[in-house]
Parts: C-alpha cells; structure tokens; sequence
C-alpha cells in the first residue's frame, strides 16, 4: 500500500465509507508505467494554473496519472500520455476505436467511480476528472486532501462555471462552447508538456466538425436528447453539451429553457413537447432502466404516453454513445453521426 495512501487515510475516514466498492487494481512494482519521452521543452515549471477556482501548481510534468471520467481519458490517451496513466474509471461507453491499444496499457480501477482506498493504491501523483461530483465530500476524494499529500488535480472546465462546478451542484450561467473543450485540451497539454501534440488535436477535431454537417440542413426541426432513465428521463437542458451539437446541427432543443444539463423531467412534458426528432443515449453502463438503446426504442414504442411523440411516430431516432452527448473530444463524432442520419433520413425532417 503505498505511503500516500497511509497519510490520506489517516485523516479521511468519512471519506473511506463513503465510497463503494470497486474492482481491485494490480499494485507490483511490475504494474508501473515508465515516464514517457521528453516533451516539447516548451512548459516552464512550476507551472501554475487557476482551474475551477482552485490554484493549482504543477512542479514537473506528471508521470503516475488516475483519470476518473471517460472524456478525461480519451484526451488523455489522444495526447499520447497512456504511458504516464496509471489508471482510469467511469466509463459510460467502449474507448473509442483509434484509442483502444493504447487504452489497454492503462489499469481500470473501476467501471464507475473507484473507492478511495483504490484511487490512493495506484499512487498517482496527479488526478483528473471531467465530472466534480468526484472531488466533492462524499465522493471520490476532496482536490483539499489530494493537496495534502502533494497530489495535484484537474477538474475539467467544461463542468466550470464562475468557479463552481456544474455537476457538483452549480449552474451555467453561459452556454457550454468547442472553446472551453479546447481549453482542457491546452491546458492538458500544457501540463505534460506536449502543446504540438495538443493544437495538432484541436486542429483535427475542428476539420471534423466543419465536415460533419455538410450539406445537412435542418431547417429548425425540433429535437429532444433522451440519456438516461425511463421512469424519470434525463433530458438534454439549454446551456450544456448536447443543446451545443443542437446549435450547430441548426436544431431547436424543445427543453432550450432548461438551465441544467440533464434535468430529470416527465414523459407528460415530452409529449407536450413533441419533439420532430429524438436523440437517443446508447449507454452501455447499465446503471438506469433504459441506459441501453434497444431498451429505449422498445420503451417509446410500447408506452401508451411515448407513442404519441412525433419522432416515435416516425421512428426519427438518432443514436449516439453517451460520450458523444458529454462534453467530450467525442462531440465531433455526435456532430458526424447527426450528419449521417440527415444524409439517409432527409425526407423525414419536418414531418
């Protein structure tokens, strides 16, 4: 067990219990990555960086990395820096295709949120997530106790907003943008000293999306994205990262209004509602009744209420990952799957 871990748990037993079990992580010296090659020589450290209200210093590149979310992850593992992760968590989907070998050096401490004690046996000396909940008391681990052992933390600036986090119980007071996504992907960069790597990143996933909906014209077509839950179904709000593929596929969000993210709403309002088209999360979590999308679209077609909805009249479904519909590198493959469906289902939109 390693000697980070003994200090922490000394003065973090709340923290201990709060947290659920999660599968074991190999803890040999055999397990531990090497540190990556030289980066760009363009970092000066100690870097510091103000993020999500805290000042976080960063005294050299990291080289034992936990990332705690997906999106996290996926950038990470886009940057080339799988060699400097010692473990990753709460996955909503697969790892995206182009990521999967070098996601596969990289230990899984858990399917979902790890517990403390598993987060401090990997030994990380620097710990990200894209979701604040993790940071919060009651969750994961305080940034405030990580600190206390010389560990650093990110939380990532698309769940910011004037210093609070959205997902850790503030709100947007402005539309989530590419451009706060490219700031975690510079600032990642930056950290690890790999800014070639990072702009060349950005460069790509902007040539994808202008590409992504050409030729689509959506005319205003009305939209609702379902993620998760039948009995209480999360839909996309106005300000977050699904009402951001909305905008830019000229899509109306029929739940625009809507402050958080993913508020929890009724089927009743749905059908007021009356979507044209129904973005649908195919989430392979399985941790809500209906994370799946057959289990979805077999829901909508089958309930007395559901049925009256124009998009499930029509079968004007648009299927994409749940990471496609987080703020993620991943809203370019949302973008490019929303593009597809318009190419082969153009003669639905208005209806």
């Amino acid at each position: 067990m390693s000697p980070k871990f003994l200090a922490l748990a000394a003065t973090s037993a709340l923290l201990v219990t709060g947290c659920g079990a999660s599968e074991e992580v190999p803890s040999s010296e055999a397990s531990k990555p090497a540190a990556s090659a030289a980066g760009d020589g363009k970092t000066s450290y100690p870097l510091t960086i103000e993020n999500c209200g805290v000042e976080t210093v960063i005294e050299k590149a990291p080289e034992r990395v936990v990332s705690l979310d997906q999106n996290s992850t996926e950038i990470l593992l886009s940057l080339g820096l799988a060699d400097r992760m010692v473990g990753t968590a709460s996955w909503t989907d697969p790892v995206l295709d182009s990521l999967a070998s070098e996601n596969e050096k990289v230990p899984r401490l858990a399917d979902n949120a790890p517990s403390f004690e598993v987060l401090m046996d990997a030994d990380p000396d620097f710990v990200t997530a894209s979701f604040g909940r993790h940071f919060n008391t009651g969750g994961v681990v305080t940034r405030d106790r990580l600190a206390e052992t010389e560990v650093s933390s990110y939380l990532s600036p698309t769940d910011c907003d004037q210093g609070q986090s959205i997902n850790g119980g503030g709100k947007r007071t402005v539309a989530l943008t590419e451009d706060v996504l490219f700031q975690e992907i510079r600032e990642m960069a930056e950290i690890f000293d790999v800014q070639e790597r990072g702009e060349e990143l950005i460069t790509d996933l902007e040539q994808r999306a202008d590409a992504a909906l050409e030729g689509a014209d959506f005319d205003d077509t009305s939209v609702a994205f379902w993620f998760a839950d039948t009995k209480t179904p999360y839909m996309a709000g106005g300000k977050g990262s699904a009402q951001m593929l909305a905008h830019e596929a000229g899509m109306t969000n029929v739940f625009e209004s809507e402050v958080d993210d993913w508020p929890a709403v009724t089927w009743e309002a749905v059908v007021e509602k009356n979507p044209e088209v129904l973005v649908l999360g195919d989430l392979k979590r399985d941790r809500f009744p209906g994370d799946r999308l057959d289990d979805k679209i077999e829901f909508l077609k089958n309930d007395p209420l559901t049925q009256q909805i124009d998009a499930v009249k029509n079968e004007n479904f648009i299927a994409l990952h749940g990471a496609e519909m987080n703020p993620s590198i991943r809203y370019v493959d949302g973008l490019e799957k929303i593009g597809d469906w318009y190419e082969n289902n153009q003669e639905n939109v208005g209806k």
